[in-house]
């Protein structure tokens, strides 16, 4: 089953490696949106750290895990949400209020729901964990 989403393959190869118990999992192909969506895992507790590394091809992350994580994933098709519709996908997508954190591309970039509401502005959901 090749679904050519980096970032879910990246997500699912994160929830698989928690589940199991590893604490390191290696991402590739590497992206800017992968980079951008692990910065805010990590600004939220999720992950202890990542770091990009070369390998010629398009890169790899490497990431330091904590078993933070129950279970995250990306979200298809993404949905539009506007700066204060976050909370129907809270709803859809986490498993209860202010637990979890919805990942949100927008005009600021990439960044977690609770940071776009601060912000004011709306964006595209592409991925929730808690």
């Amino acid at each position: 089953m090749a679904d050519n989403d980096p970032l879910a393959s990246a997500l699912s190869g994160l929830d698989n490696a928690e589940s199991v118990g590893h604490l390191e999992q290696t991402i590739s192909p590497a992206s800017n949106e992968i980079g951008s969506v692990l910065e805010v895992l990590y600004d939220r507790g999720y992950v202890d750290g990542f770091q990009y590394v070369e390998d010629g091809k398009a890169g790899t992350f490497e990431v330091e895990l904590k078993g933070a994580i129950n279970e995250c994933g990306a979200v298809k098709p993404r949905y539009a949400a506007g700066a204060d519709e976050f909370e129907k996908w809270e709803k859809r997508f986490l498993p209860a209020r202010d637990y979890g954190t919805l990942v949100v591309t927008t005009s600021h970039g990439i960044m977690s729901h609770y940071d776009a509401r601060e912000t004011g502005v709306g964006g595209q959901v592409i991925a929730y964990v808690y």
